[in-house]
């Protein structure tokens, strides 16, 4: 018989319960032994529901108090030695130090989870000394198994893939730190094995991406060792994300079974079995529904597909499970009572997923009719979304059409524009700005409540937004800063408002994923074409700049992130999505430059999010993004100064296509790992306007000036000075306003500091 599977199931709760249990712990309103309670408990809750479900094989231990990356570092005693850690069980307060930073001691860097927006912890290994300080995955099961009678499947991240996602040793340290980690290991596994354990799923994503020979070598090495170690245990060695790229190598390793991504990954690895086979003795994880993507699987097609594979694979040597992790997805869309019918009826989250889960497996068991009634459901569901007005507007799709076929370019090079600017906007050395958004205070919060209930009016709330501004323009010219923003006080997300105001989108109630930490962000949902249809930030922009004589910026989510931060349609390219947004808020910049608007900061944090796993496909993807954010920007006059920001570490893999954007400056997100981007400058000259942020934003401690100074000293060494602007690494919605002030007093001074420096005439 076929077996159900999930590979982990989303942490924060139907209602964010476990983002309110964090943050009530952060804040002192919990002690730690509540804490724990109620996180045990949704914990428990999640394990209940697909218990319910009838899933096979239920994953246990992806459960997380902040991130799954982290706990793996926490559980081998991998801790930063700034943090105080004298050994055992790591305590709380050490681990979201780690995650959050301290008075004292700076947050590990974060960064994204392969192509997904979800942000791990990069583990620290430089100094550490690696041992067992408690076995998670065992506790776990033990947990499941004696409160819910559940026969859990415990879920570890994989030896080569937890070193290949950490930082602090060099490549020809790998091997010594294998042979450090390995014994660890095989001991989880062991004492796993003596309780009793059926299934470990041991994530191995790193084996999808491209990796030299020499960790081919590695990964036999590590499951030969484990084999002969545990032989007893059943590991499923599990991918996903994408099609595994040493598939012979892969599938000859000594363990009994294999997960492979048949959504994102499906032609490659359905070719490879088909032409390489499948071993006789290795189970099948066939990762058939989306755990990335929130539409109903046309349930038909995947039914063919599971009949395909039994060509390959008997059935009793299936398990039917989700493509990754539903972290990635919300938890259900029983609750959205405000959906078009039609779009409702196409959607699965979570809970829904599992479901499809179990009704696939219940068909490759007892055959196609015993379902009969669900797959003509799904096929009527699916064509009455196809068939919706909002997928058919022939205007948009012709104009976008028309526009696509050019290359989009800026009047003058940046070379002659960046005299133009100059000389209008006079800005000293070294202009400081920020990337946009100030502190939400929970009085902002609740203004917005208010609005958003009926209780106030539109002019109530507009006149609340522009006392916000009012108080932070003044507050901006105080502190110092050249170049204003008006704070984003409307706004609840960088990428929710625009769509709230764009037509092809939809927003849920309740649709909440984890981005990184507490941090949760309620995707919109692009399901038809996308078009302007009046300005959404022109009001609030005009009002700020007629309060201050200092320039301030408009502020638009690019079409990229807009694009990679939604749940997108599957009937169209991503490429086609991103030029429909391309065409809408290439209306909304000229809407603000005839407002009067001179400086217009279109954000790409997310331009690298979408970056395809494969190489081969990277540079198609780089193409039509550049082109995407040029078609947004290229209409401007030259004295209109385009600015960007960006959020990722890894920059010299993508430094010429962020050229190529042509934004007149960039923003990025730096702090955390200040010094390998400032080596990628080493390496690669770039030529336009460049601000690296100079502190973290992530962390609620204030920076010195030295530590700013500092950075933008090195920063110094390799950017042009006449090319240089000084600002935070991000948005700063989600910090307090003292701490926010305090931060950019010193940024400012840290300013002042390098201006004299490099004001001074070179004898």
């Amino acid at each position: 018989m076929a077996k159900s599977s999930v590979l982990g199931y989303p942490r924060i709760g139907a209602d964010r319960e476990w983002k309110k249990a964090l943050e009530s712990f952060w804040s002192g309103k919990l002690e730690e032994s509540q804490f724990q309670d109620q996180l045990q408990e949704i914990r428990l809750n999640h394990l209940r529901k697909q218990q319910e479900k009838g899933i096979d094989l239920i994953p246990v231990n992806d459960f997380s108090y902040y991130d799954h990356v982290l706990d793996t570092a926490a559980m081998f005693g991998i801790i930063p030695k700034r943090f105080p850690y004298e050994g055992g069980v790591v305590p709380l307060s050490v681990y979201y130090g780690i995650a959050r930073g301290t008075k004292d001691a700076a947050a590990s860097e974060m960064t994204k989870w392969f192509n997904t927006n979800y942000h791990y912890i990069v583990p620290e290994l430089d100094g550490a000394v690696p041992v067992i300080t408690e076995n998670k995955p065992l506790i776990a099961y033990r947990e499941a198994k004696e409160k819910l009678g559940i026969e859990g499947k415990p879920v570890i991240i994989g030896p080569l893939t937890f070193l290949k996602l950490s930082k602090g040793y060099s490549a020809s340290e790998t091997d010594v730190w294998l042979e450090r980690l390995l014994p660890l290991y095989i001991q989880i596994l062991r004492e796993l094995a003596l309780e009793g354990v059926q299934w470990v799923q041991i994530d191995e994503p790193i084996v999808v991406t491209k990796i030299s020979a020499e960790d081919v070598r590695r990964l036999k090495t590590i499951y030969e060792t484990i084999s002969a170690a545990v032989p007893e245990l059943n590991i499923m060695l599990q991918t996903y994300f994408e099609s595994v790229e040493n598939y012979s190598e892969v599938i000859a390793l000594p363990v009994k079974g294999i997960g492979l991504d048949f959504v994102h990954g499906l032609s490659s690895n359905l070719a490879a079995i088909k032409q390489l086979g499948f071993p006789a003795d290795k189970v099948l994880g066939v990762g058939i529904i989306d755990g990335r993507g929130i539409w109903k699987a046309s349930l038909r097609d995947k039914l063919a597909l599971l009949e395909e594979l039994t060509g390959f694979v008997a059935s009793d040597r299936l398990i039917v499970q989700s493509s990754c992790s539903l972290l990635h997805v919300p938890v259900t869309s029983q609750n959205e009572s405000k959906l078009l019918p039609e779009l409702k009826g196409a959607l699965a989250f979570a809970v829904e997923k599992l479901d499809e889960v179990a009704l696939l497996t219940k068909a490759v068991n007892s055959g196609k009719t015993t379902i009969e009634n669900e797959l003509n459901e799904y096929e009527n569901a699916l064509q009455a979304l196809k068939q919706s007005s909002e997928r058919n507007r022939n205007d948009i799709q012709q104009a976008v059409a028309a526009i696509s076929v050019k290359q989009p370019e800026r009047h003058l090079p940046f070379s002659q524009r960046h005299l133009v600017q100059q000389d209008k906007w006079q800005l000293p050395l070294f202009p400081t700005t920020t990337i946009g958004s100030f502190p939400q205070s929970a009085e902002v919060r609740k203004a917005r409540q208010l609005w958003r209930k009926g209780e106030w009016n539109n002019e109530q709330y507009a006149s609340f937004i522009r006392d916000q501004i009012d108080i932070w323009v003044k507050l901006q010219e105080e502190i110092g800063l050249d170049v204003l923003v008006h704070g984003e006080f409307e706004r609840t997300d960088m990428v929710e408002f625009f769509g709230e105001k764009l037509a092809g989108f939809a927003f849920t109630q309740y649709g909440w994923v984890q981005s990184y930490g507490s941090r949760c962000v309620k995707p919109p949902i692009i399901f038809g074409d996308v078009a302007f249809e009046e300005a959404m930030t022109v009001e609030e922009t005009k009002y700020a700049q007629s309060k201050t004589n200092h320039p301030v910026k408009g502020m638009l989510t690019g079409p990229i992130t807009i694009m990679n931060w939604s749940f997108v349609r599957e009937d169209i390219t991503r490429e086609q999505i991103a030029y429909q947004l391309a065409y809408a808020l290439r209306q909304e910049v000229e809407a603000l430059e005839q407002a009067g608007i001179g400086m217009i900061q279109v954000d790409e944090p997310a331009v690298r999010e979408g970056l395809p796993l494969k190489e081969e496909e990277q540079a198609s993807y780089l193409a039509w993004a550049v082109k995407a954010f040029r078609m947004t920007t290229c209409t401007v006059q030259d004295t209109t100064q385009i600015h960007t920001h960006m959020c990722y570490c890894e920059f010299h893999d993508m430094i010429d296509s962020i050229e190529a954007m042509d934004a007149d400056v960039i923003s990025i997100e730096t702090s955390r790992s200040h010094g390998e981007l400032i080596h990628s400058f080493e390496l690669n000259t770039y030529k336009l306007g460049i601000g690296l942020g100079v502190y973290d934003i992530h962390s609620p401690r204030v920076p010195r000036v030295e530590e700013m100074t500092n950075m933008i000293e090195r920063a110094l060494r390799v950017l042009d000075p006449q090319l240089f602007w000084i600002n935070p690494d991000c948005g700063l919605k989600t910090r307090g306003l003292e701490e926010t002030v305090e931060s950019l007093r010193n940024m400012v001074e840290a300013t002042l500091i390098a201006r004299a420096k490099h004001s001074q005439p070179v004898s």
